[in-house]
């Protein structure tokens, strides 16, 4: 059972008087969920209440407000303002009653649980819940325009911005529903991604049909005191819905330079009609909004144009590493597994996102100044002389000289930083710079042992993999040395799934189901140490299985 449905039971039973029965609910799930302790003291309390035991009452409700004062759930908070509502409502107490009211349904705005705060408020069944003693406080344009301009102050997602602004505007105007539509002039349509007690997400109709669309094309405001005896009414959505629209106040919405870009359509006021107030209200707000979905809009095309730039950015990099996949077929793939490996790290030490990208971007690119050294180095087949050997060194330095000249921002510099920088050694002994520790590059203190191991398990012109264990004991007698003894830590403490996930992507074998759960007990270091004590060597069967490429059990 959910919590939202725990809730609506158990409010469900103590309105119908079946308190021993949700006394022992509310316990035992207080028992289970510790962590809804306080939405059980607001049950209990509410259920007090009922029963008229004010002792148990005030033990409970002081419990309660102590509880939620401590924690940041939304459900909760919405629950506790919506009891005490309840409470203040029954006791007489109307402006206390519509504080928590409009407590309780700005929170499910805010956090998108209007689904939950709507149910909840038909459950309690206070006659004029929906409206009570809040158009008084709203009916003041000055009033409803600041709490609009509060409730929409530097909202970005368009959606929920939509979403607040017909909330808003609904309890302002004392009206059943608000909708607001938006003008998609590409496709001649108006569309809407809030239609308040619709359950559809996206409602689109043509923008010359009903009022809305003879709003957007005269610009006119329609106040219409019998919907079904008005022509330009579309009917469709109530036949659909099976709501009964009666009065409605529709209004265009316009731009900085008065463009229309939307409409306003206010349904079935509570008192009766719309009035010249009401329209002049509506105007203000208007005003308001079109101003703050301009702003979401332009935001949104931003955003979209971001995520193209980035996409570009994306198909680049992986242009960039695939041409040093064309250049030996033999190492195609390691940039791609380097990322891979260094991911892995970067969530063992629990990263955040956009440094996880920037790392990967980096491991993508680490090798790519290779394109800089000759093919009979490159592709030698054999040991190397110590003037190729220093050649070959040469192309973390053109990594560098390569990147640096691609002028991006300070995130792809960092790109750069990390990138040139996966030859370094934790003893200041690496290249191309010589930096020791902590002036190494976080990144490319990952990449190098990334790097280092993806070299040592893959297949070489003058070797094959080396044996896990030998792998092993290099990346560990690295430590210190070679590699950052903290990155070291982090990785031979990945699960052995997760660096099978990684050496599947190469031989294309499925990892069956069983070897699964096997893999997933145990990390690198369990698995150096079953192999050096000589333990049942059934766990290094099912990882030679994967790590080969063959199954040891047929051989």
């Amino acid at each position: 059972m959910t919590l939202e449905n725990f809730i609506y039971e158990s409010v469900s039973e103590i309105l119908n008087g079946e308190y021993e029965k949700v006394r022992e609910r509310i316990e035992k799930h207080k028992e289970i969920y510790l962590d809804d302790t306080a939405i059980c003291f607001c049950l209990l309390a509410f259920a007090a209440f009922i029963k008229k035991d004010n002792n148990s009452f005030y033990q409970f409700m002081n419990d309660a407000s102590f509880l939620v004062e401590q924690t940041k759930d939304v459900i909760t908070q919405i629950l506790h303002e919506m009891v005490l509502g309840y409470i203040n409502f029954s006791e007489k107490n109307t402006n206390l009653y519509a504080i928590n009211y409009n407590k309780a349904r700005k929170l499910s705005i805010k956090n998108q649980k209007t689904d939950f705060f709507e149910k909840l408020n038909a459950l309690l069944k206070c006659p004029p819940i929906s409206h009570y003693n809040l158009h008084n406080q709203t009916k003041d344009p000055l009033i409803a325009l600041v709490n609009i301009g509060q409730a929409v102050a530097a909202e970005k997602d368009i959606d929920l911005l939509i979403k607040t602004i017909a909330e808003e505007t609904k309890t302002a105007m004392n009206a059943d529903r608000c909708t607001i539509y938006l003008y998609d002039k590409e496709n001649n349509e108006l569309y809407s991604k809030v239609a308040t007690g619709l359950d559809t997400k996206e409602l689109r109709i043509p923008a010359d049909k009903g009022l809305a669309g003879h709003v957007l094309k005269t610009g006119e405001t329609i106040n219409i005191k019998d919907a079904y005896s008005d022509s330009r009414f579309n009917p469709d959505v109530d036949k659909k819905t099976g709501y009964r629209t009666k009065t409605i106040l529709c209004m265009p919405i316009k731009n900085f330079n008065q463009e229309i870009i939307g409409v306003f359509q206010v349904l079935n006021k509570f008192d009766e009609y719309f009035t010249p107030d009401d329209e002049d209200l509506l105007i203000a707000i208007a005003s308001s909004a079109g101003i703050s979905l301009e702003n979401a809009r332009l935001f949104e095309r931003q955003r979209k144009l971001l995520e193209e730039q980035k996409i570009v950015l994306d198909s680049f990099i992986e242009t960039l590493a695939t041409s040093i996949d064309a250049r030996d077929k033999i190492t195609a793939g390691h940039s791609s597994r380097v990322k891979m490996f260094a991911t892995l790290i970067a969530q063992e030490f629990g990263m955040e996102q956009n440094d996880i990208y920037i790392l990967e971007k980096a491991a993508a690119l680490h090798d790519i100044g290779k394109i800089g050294i000759r093919d009979s180095v490159l592709q030698k087949e054999g040991k190397l002389t110590p003037e190729e050997y220093k050649h070959i060194q040469e192309h973390v330095e053109i990594t560098h000289h390569i990147l640096e000249k691609i002028h991006m921002s300070k995130d792809f510099q960092q790109i750069t930083e990390i990138a040139c920088s996966h030859h370094e050694k934790y003893d200041g002994s690496g290249y191309y710079r010589h930096l020791k520790g902590e002036e190494i590059p976080f990144g490319g203190r990952i990449l190098a042992v990334s790097d280092v191991f993806d070299a040592i398990t893959s297949k070489r012109h003058y070797r094959d993999k080396m044996p896990i264990e030998k792998v092993i004991d290099i990346i560990k007698n690295g430590a210190g040395t070679h590699f950052d003894p903290n990155v070291v830590d982090k990785f031979l403490a990945i699960k052995l799934n997760k660096i099978v996930g990684v050496f599947v992507t190469e031989t294309h074998m499925t990892i069956d189901k069983e070897d699964l759960k096997t893999l997933e007990k145990y990390n690198l270091l369990d698995l150096y140490y079953s192999i050096v004590n000589n333990c049942s060597n059934k766990l290094l069967e099912v990882f030679n299985k994967y790590y080969v490429g063959i199954d040891l059990e047929h051989e």
